[in-house]
């Protein structure tokens, strides 16, 4: 693999802030392939930084100023993300997370890939921490934590002759508490519907850190439409509330919008490969001619939650597809059932989740035959009420 080009577009010893930058194919590498950055204005978006990957098929937009989420992409027809009512990415410095009794980070959710954590995510929830002290008291954890509305305060990107990459590095810390960092690569290859994201998170600190992490992949129409299916090889599932119970026949699949829809949401135990643990899931849609498939380890994110709000397409109209190191509850439910992962000072943690997209019946057929085999490992258990060990 050969280095073509690479640039850093922000860095800490910068006095100049975001690089403007626009790339196109030359130097012998594939062609069709750009990418550019550029600043939004107006309203709550003033301010946030896009940078724009075109890689000849597949194209998307990272937000370094969300925390290097992605806010939207799109492969040949197929758009990826969701329509959100947050119609346009949101500048941090406008997030309160305490809001709504700790449900702010929704104002600004309207991504197609947003990490959540670093530090915490689920559901918001009262926690005990220590002070400076050294000394315990009880702290208000607000929803999915605070990484999706932390800045990168490092962005590169590299041309080889192979791919597009893009680098960030984005720091979650304070004085008397967690000092995690997030180095993020997202690569793909040019003209592939590909991308893969390899995530380490460090704690900085001497002391040991809590840890937790979930993406929040999230897709609307055309992916989501009536007859849509995820569709995963499993262990065991469940739903996480009556009202998820209620859907129970259908966990699987989807309806068309429906006005007054309230999300229901199931917890899985995958099935994975034997020795790597490699597993794979994916939402097709209702033709079977489009889809998005996710690759990872059960190393890497051990829970997978699956989250529907079919409602009004008004009100979002959307699904989202969940890997993660523990399930959406409260850290404080979490770390009871021993799922909430300790960094000792220094250490790190890396994942890799590449995010596929499918065009084609054949290679979606050859995607289920693959989840097929794997469900062969593991007899499918389909819990028709709540699990306590999966939802608090």
């Amino acid at each position: 693999m050969k280095t073509l080009y690479k640039s850093s577009l922000l860095s800490p010893d910068s006095t100049e802030g975001f690089q403007a930058i626009k790339l196109s194919a030359d130097k012998g590498a594939a062609s069709n392939w750009s990418v550019k950055s550029y600043t939004l204005r107006g309203g709550l978006q003033e301010g946030v930084q896009v940078v724009e990957v075109n890689n000849g098929k597949l194209t998307f937009a990272i937000l370094p100023t969300r925390g290097m989420g992605i806010w939207k992409g799109q492969c040949g027809d197929i758009t990826l993300g969701w329509d959100s009512p947050v119609k346009d990415p949101v500048n941090p410095a406008f997030i309160n997370l305490q809001d709504r009794g700790g449900l702010g980070w929704l104002k600004g959710f309207n991504e197609w890939f947003v990490r959540c954590g670093l530090n915490s995510m689920g559901a918001p929830g009262m926690d005990t921490v220590l002070d400076y002290s050294g000394n315990e008291f009880d702290v208000p954890l607000t929803l999915h934590g605070n990484i999706a509305n932390v800045p990168a305060r490092a962005v590169s990107v590299e041309i080889t002759d192979e791919a597009i990459i893009v680098k960030g590095e984005v720091d979650e810390t304070m004085m008397f508490g967690p000092a995690l960092r997030l180095n993020t690569v997202i690569r793909t290859e040019f003209r592939s519907g590909k991308m893969t994201i390899i995530d380490t998170v460090t704690n900085l600190g001497n002391n040991p850190q809590e840890h937790e992490m979930l993406y929040h992949i999230n897709y609307g129409a055309p992916l989501l439409e009536k007859g849509s299916r995820m569709i995963a090889p499993f262990k065991q599932v469940a739903p996480r509330d009556p009202r998820s119970a209620a859907g129970i026949d259908t966990f699987d699949a989807y309806g068309a919008p429906q006005s007054g829809f309230v999300e229901q949401v199931y917890k899985y135990e995958l099935a994975g490969k034997r020795g790597s643990r490699e597993t794979m899931t994916m939402l097709r849609n209702g033709t079977g001619d489009k889809a998005s498939l996710l690759r990872f380890t059960l190393k890497d994110f051990p829970c997978f939650t699956l989250w529907k709000n079919t409602a009004g397409k008004a009100d979002g109209y959307v699904t989202g597809l969940e890997p993660a190191t523990s399930y959406p509850n409260s850290r404080r439910f979490e770390r009871e059932k021993g799922r909430v992962i300790t960094l000792a000072g220094g250490e790190s943690r890396t994942t890799t989740l590449s995010i596929e997209t499918l065009d084609t019946k054949k290679a979606i057929k050859a995607a289920e035959a693959e989840i097929k085999t794997l469900q062969k490992t593991a007899k499918a258990k389909v819990h028709r009420q709540p699990l306590s060990s999966f939802s608090g």
